[in-house]
């Protein structure tokens, strides 16, 4: 019988419980939000239920019956579209929704949904609410829902700058995830036309408005002085900090903040005593985790960070308490966590080891693999430090990776024969380089029960060290072996000739990142890579959905690390539906990882594999032909209006120089008298600066225009485009008159004055005299 017992697009009606026996029943009813806090010591379980959450559900779900009051006119529309499963290839699921709602009841809904709610801060002076979205379940796209809504409130009510903000800083936990999150700028290809977003062209065009910066928590590192420097320069200043980190983004204030995979961004407080290695056996790097809040802060005293919105499925953080290791963040309002996602389908359901046919552990009497570390023959082997690589695994992990190993076989012949062009991959996650040394030689060296497992250019030992460079762009120290079994996968990996040379040109740190990241993506450089081992877990985003199979060799304190480990192999392959509407079950097998839900045992056919997918990709050599065409979202049509002249119709118009007065004397006058010995002149041939031709052209113009306008019947800003510059055209023919004119100089009426009559000058040639006229 299949877990997937709900369908994402509605809220879950019901949810798996653990009966007596250990056997899992369903009850009718959503799960309430909590999670599972495991004692090792003394194989315990209990379960912590979120009561804030559980509230917030509540209130959340009443609030969307009535109608979301409270909320922007800009916020209405955003909701009701994302509500509507016409606007889409595919709906949003129901914890997208969920997730996204809830914040906008926090910031943006009426206060009397908000009655009595307190959401705890983690004790700075910025706000923080997060979301606990399981892997797979689409935080990304709640990310751009978030940066959506913010950024267009942002832009229509620039008053309201306490709620919205168009400057939003968005903090990744490394390269990996800072790459996938480009997704996020709001450019062509973006997830904002991926899945529409916005309701109308118009709200797109302004979402281009948005301020959006990803970068990785490394840039949040202070800046280290240069070591030989002569100049001491001191601290780097806040605002100098600032300007640094944000860039462009430096110049707004009241900036949001998306926290992706947040729980990296742990604020340690005071009370809490915690070691460095105490924390990474909870799988948290302190030093990542302040540098990461240190900077926010920093941030925040100088351009204030409005809200900040945390993301992750394992927002968990050190307690320093002997009775639980780790507690979920106090500032969750949704909590839609693994065992929702499993039973909505929304990603593989793992299996692990129930039984098999060895003796049980003594105390817990349960099969050894499913917690494969916790025998002490294996843990004392595999923590010897200065381990080497030649030395034999011990006897019960080599037994595990003879079953596992067979039951990959299976699963690889199966994906091999519906035609996968990728095999399924058995992902290894150790506890210290000495074991993953041991482990990558074990395979390699053909001690590997099963002969496929052999394969030297399929499998990829991860480097923590040059993988941790690569997240932050650094080098790190030289290595030719490793280097030459990096391009030893890329020789003999089943791509194009040109990508294996593009491949081989990189760095080893660039190389290995492009490797990992890309395992089991076809013409990539892991397209074929079938078994990866590992110390830690991966970072975040590496999600390669053709991981089948997982062994786990560390320690597992807490379910937080199970998840994060299992995480790894949960992203599904298709996402097919039975007749019920359900999706399909995609499996993850898992030795070691003791998980605390898995597949019921009451048996029944395995679903057959997912269907492989058929991948559409550019061939490099015709690159060159590629067609592009412009996305038409309308078609304008611009009208040019053109001045014509019917100069048939137009009579003749004389210009006759006697007619024309170009200077006047002038005497005193008194009693009908002048006084002819005082004459002063005007005399215009003195001021040929007045009569400059194109200014007689525009004045003739002007009143031509005047006249024309009087019969024109549009408005008057379109009269002056449509009529004034054709008019000057039309007059300004002194040069090169157009067909059927002449020089006003040319035309027998225009004769040669008496030298008696005006001085001996022809008059055309007189300021004030020249003319066109109709020939004829």
């Amino acid at each position: 019988m299949s877990l997937i017992i709900n369908t994402p697009f509605v809220c879950p009606a019901q949810h798996w419980v653990e009966a007596k026996g250990g056997k899992l029943e369903i009850k009718t009813e959503r799960r309430p939000a909590s999670y599972e806090v495991f004692d090792a010591r003394n194989n315990t379980k209990r379960t912590e239920v979120l009561d804030l959450v559980n509230t917030i559900h509540t209130r959340v779900d009443a609030w969307r019956e009535a109608g979301w009051p409270g909320v922007t006119i800009v916020t209405r529309k955003l909701l009701e579209h994302w509500h509507d499963r016409d606007a889409r290839q595919y709906p949003f699921c129901f914890c997208q929704l969920e997730a996204i709602e809830t914040l906008i009841w926090w910031v943006d809904g009426a206060e009397a949904f908000k009655q009595g709610i307190a959401i705890p801060g983690d004790g700075g002076t910025w706000e923080r609410l997060c979301n606990k979205m399981a892997t797979g379940a689409g935080k990304t796209t709640v990310m751009a829902m978030i940066i959506t809504w913010q950024v267009l409130n942002a832009l229509t009510y620039p008053k309201r700058n306490k709620d919205f903000s168009r400057a939003v800083f968005i903090v990744a936990p490394g390269l990996t995830v800072k790459e996938w999150l480009q997704v996020l700028l709001p450019s062509e290809g973006s997830y904002y036309d991926e899945f529409n977003l916005c309701p109308s062209e118009a709200l797109r065009a302004r979402l281009n408005q948005a301020e959006v910066l990803i970068d990785n928590w490394h840039s949040l590192m202070p800046l280290k002085e240069a070591d030989r420097s002569v100049v001491k320069k001191g601290r780097e200043s806040d605002e100098a900090y600032t300007r640094r980190v944000l860039g462009k983004l430096a110049t707004h204030k009241d900036i949001i903040v998306i926290n992706d995979e947040a729980h990296h961004a742990y604020r340690k407080p005071p009370e809490v005593k915690i070691s460095k290695k105490q924390a990474a056996e909870q799988g948290i790097d302190l030093d990542e985790a302040t540098r990461w809040i240190e900077g926010l802060d920093r941030i925040h005293k100088t351009r204030r960070i409005q809200r900040c919105f945390d993301l992750s499925g394992t927002p968990f953080a050190p307690t320093g308490k002997k009775s639980t290791d780790t507690a979920l963040f106090d500032w969750i309002i949704s909590d839609f966590g693994l065992n929702d996602a499993i039973e909505a389908g929304l990603v593989k359901t793992p299996r692990v080891v129930v039984r098999d046919d060895a003796l049980p552990d003594a105390k817990t009497l349960r099969s050894k693999l499913y917690h494969i570390y916790r025998d002490p023959s294996v843990s004392e082997d595999l923590n010897r430090a200065k381990a080497e690589p030649h030395e034999a695994l011990p006897k019960l992990v080599q037994d595990a990776y003879t079953l596992l190993g067979a039951d990959w076989r299976k699963t690889r012949a199966q994906w091999r024969d519906v035609g996968h062009h990728s095999p399924p991959v058995m992902l290894t996650v150790c506890n210290r380089t000495e074991t993953a040394a041991r482990i990558e030689n074990y395979f390699n060296k053909g001690d590997a029960h099963w002969p496929e497992l052999h394969a030297i250019a399929r499998t990829l030992r991860v480097d923590s060290k040059v993988l941790d460079k690569a997240e932050i762009g650094e080098t790190a120290t030289s290595d030719k072996d490793y280097e030459a079994r990096l391009k030893e996968i890329i020789e003999a990996a089943d791509i194009p000739e040109t990508r294996k040379q593009r491949f081989l040109s990189l760095k080893k740190e660039e190389l290995l990142h492009e490797i990992v990241d890309n395992v089991g993506k076809r013409g990539a450089a892991g397209q074929d890579l079938q078994n990866v081992i590992s110390v830690a877990m991966l970072s975040e985003g590496w999600d390669a959905k053709n991981v089948t199979h997982i062994m786990g060799l560390r320690a597992f304190t807490s379910q937080f690390l199970c998840e994060q480990v299992v995480g790894r192999g949960l992203r599904r392959v298709s996402y097919d539906t039975d007749e019920n509407g359900l999706f399909l079950p995609e499996y993850v097998n898992v030795f070691g990882v003791p998980l605390s839900i898995s597949e019921t045992g009451e048996g029944g056919d395995a679903p057959p594999p997912p269907k492989p997918t058929t991948q559409i990709e550019v061939i490099p050599e015709r690159a060159h032909l590629e067609i592009k065409w412009p996305n038409v979202l309308r078609v304008e049509t611009v009208v040019k209006p053109q001045l014509t002249v019917a100069w048939d119709k137009v009579p003749p118009l004389l210009l006759d120089p006697a007619s024309t007065p170009i200077s006047a004397e002038l005497a005193p006058a008194l009693g009908g008298a002048t006084d002819m010995g005082k004459v002063t002149a005007i005399d215009l041939e003195k001021l040929p600066d007045g009569f400059r031709l194109q200014r007689l052209v525009f004045q003739a113009a002007r009143k031509a225009f005047a006249e024309l306008s009087h019969g024109f019947s549009g408005t008057p800003d379109r009269a002056k485009r449509i009529l004034t510059i054709p008019a000057a055209r039309i007059l300004c023919y002194r040069q090169s008159p157009p067909a059927g004119l002449r020089p006003a100089s040319d035309h027998p009426m225009l004769r040669k004055s008496p030298a008696s009559d005006r001085g001996g000058h022809e008059t055309a040639d007189r300021p004030g005299s020249y003319g066109m006229c109709r020939a004829g």
